[in-house]
């Protein structure tokens, strides 16, 4: 399973999956008058949204390098996770100002074991698409499939909490649901701005990371043959990275031995993963 696949089916059972999860989150919620569990209604909705953008942009991403784009497609995956991140922060901010209200005003919920149960399946239905969705993030370097199982595991947590809160009631203490909701929201914005941050510093096109700087100037050095290399420049095309940099060579080596050197050294760099070409010019010293 290659890693767009692997994007493709995690967005479509995160839609299936947290439908299902705002349906009978909202409507016990709403009955039961339970911030905490409205919140995270809410939070199941915009992860309804994220695991729609993860399918689009993953559906984007993966289109070839074409006339119109001569690197490809794959900074798709950030644009479309930077609009998950932003509703993620909006989310956030409603529920907080909703919460901040219900612990100032008093919370109205009642205790049911139906909210208990909700609380329950969310946890293992999440459980099982954290497990699911962390091996292919791990197998796959896609930021898309990092921010879902980001997501599944927030979801527990926060749920968790959720249960907490309810059962909370059972002693009296009402004025918990109020505070899940705003530690809730506050985990949601947390989450929205780190995954922003790393979206926009993609879009941005941040320098490829010093570790894989050191390996690639490693390689060169590895090349007796080269004597200097200079104006080392990187741009990111998705998650992976083109690489330029400009090597000298002794000036009596024949324009045939010095281009051959260049594209050895070319075909060295791009077996590393992180790279998706690599441009070499060649100038005598």
């Amino acid at each position: 399973m290659d890693r767009y696949i692997a994007a493709k089916r995690v967005g479509l059972l995160g839609i299936l999956g947290n439908i299902f999860l705002l349906c009978i989150k909202a409507a016990v919620g709403f009955l039961f008058k339970s911030q905490a569990m409205i919140a995270d209604s809410v939070n199941s909705a915009s992860d309804i949204f994220a695991s729609l953008m993860t399918f689009i942009g993953n559906k984007i991403a993966r289109e070839p390098e074409d006339n119109t784009h001569n690197l490809g497609h794959g900074k798709a995956e950030y644009i479309f996770s930077l609009f998950i991140s932003l509703s993620m922060i909006l989310v956030a901010l409603k529920l907080l100002f909703d919460s901040i209200y219900t612990l100032i005003n008093g919370s109205e919920l009642t205790f049911s074991w139906l909210l208990v149960i909700v609380c329950i399946v969310t946890i293992l239905l999440k459980s099982i698409l954290f497990l699911y969705t962390y091996r292919l993030a791990k197998k796959h370097n896609n930021i898309l499939l990092n921010a879902s199982y980001e997501d599944h595991r927030n979801d527990c947590i926060v749920t968790t909490f959720t249960l907490l809160s309810i059962l909370a009631t059972l002693v009296g203490i009402h004025w918990l649901d109020g505070v899940v909701g705003i530690g809730i929201s506050i985990w949601i914005c947390i989450t929205g701005i780190k995954l922003f941050i790393g979206s926009y510093n993609i879009l941005m096109d941040i320098s490829i990371d010093e570790n894989t700087k050191d390996i690639i100037l490693d390689l060169v050095h590895s090349y007796k043959d080269i004597k200097k290399v200079d104006e080392f420049y990187s741009t990111p095309t998705g998650y992976q990275y083109v690489v330029f940099l400009t090597i000298y060579v002794d000036g009596n080596l024949s324009t045939f031995a010095s281009h051959n050197l260049a594209d050895s050294l070319e075909r060295d760099i791009c077996k590393l993963e992180k790279i998706s070409k690599a441009i070499v010019h060649v100038n005598p010293i």
